[in-house]
């Protein structure tokens, strides 16, 4: 008997199962964005570092699970959405992954520390773009769920609530990210310049994090629409 590649068989139960193993994977990855910022407030570099290694290899095993599921997707398999829409939704939860990354990488590397006054805001600002994660992975699992019961005319009427949710932390983050920005302007005499460079960057890619994990409930959305 030829042995089954056990994740080519997550497609035979479900089209979803591997894409939420990379999600779980992915949110994982992004649970120790706050524990990470609390050691650099704290200046110990030592947990920093210890956050940033659990993180690279989360990270790392969530690129495993993409370039497995690309290499076990086959063209020719029935599935409820395109192969398409599927590898479009494993790359987009994959960036989620990477920036988490890129952001722990560039606060580590240069030991930043958010000034004291940002120091709260940025606490939340990154709560919520970790929240934004976390619900687009109970989306994927509401989905797969609902599909895998048979519930087919009620997978949309749940999603839009989900997605909905969804939407409003990612616009909470916007709010958020405003705000900062506008804080740090009003520091930006009293800092080095070139800090101020990378905190306004680190800024930015918490934003992008929150607005991966959205992209991801936009694009369940449409996979349940279609």
């Amino acid at each position: 008997m030829v042995p089954t590649n056990p994740f080519s068989a997550m497609f035979g139960r479900s089209p979803f199962q591997p894409l939420l193993a990379h999600i779980v994977k992915t949110h994982e990855c992004a649970n120790h964005l706050l524990p990470f910022f609390e050691a650099t407030l704290a200046g110990d570099w030592d947990a920093a570092t210890e956050c940033r290694e659990n993180i690279t290899r989360l990270e790392h095993e969530a690129d495993e699970l993409k370039t497995e599921l690309r290499l076990n997707l086959p063209n020719t398999i029935f599935l409820p959405v395109s192969r398409t829409d599927l590898l479009d939704l494993i790359s987009v939860q994959d960036k989620i992954a990477n920036k988490v990354r890129d952001i722990t990488g560039i606060m580590l590397g240069r030991r930043m520390q958010v000034p004291q006054p940002l120091a709260q805001p940025m606490r939340d600002y990154m709560r919520t773009s970790v929240a934004c994660v976390a619900q687009s992975r109970q989306a994927l699992e509401e989905l797969k769920d609902l599909l895998e019961s048979g519930f087919g005319r009620n997978v949309t009427q749940v999603m839009q609530e989900l997605i909905r949710e969804l939407h409003n932390l990612e616009n909470q983050a916007d709010h958020q990210q405003v705000a900062i920005r506008r804080q740090l302007f009003e520091l930006e005499s009293e800092l080095p310049p070139v800090d101020v460079i990378f905190l306004y960057k680190i800024i930015d890619w918490v934003g992008e994090v929150s607005d991966r994990a959205e992209r991801v409930g936009s694009r369940l959305q449409i996979m349940t629409a279609s």
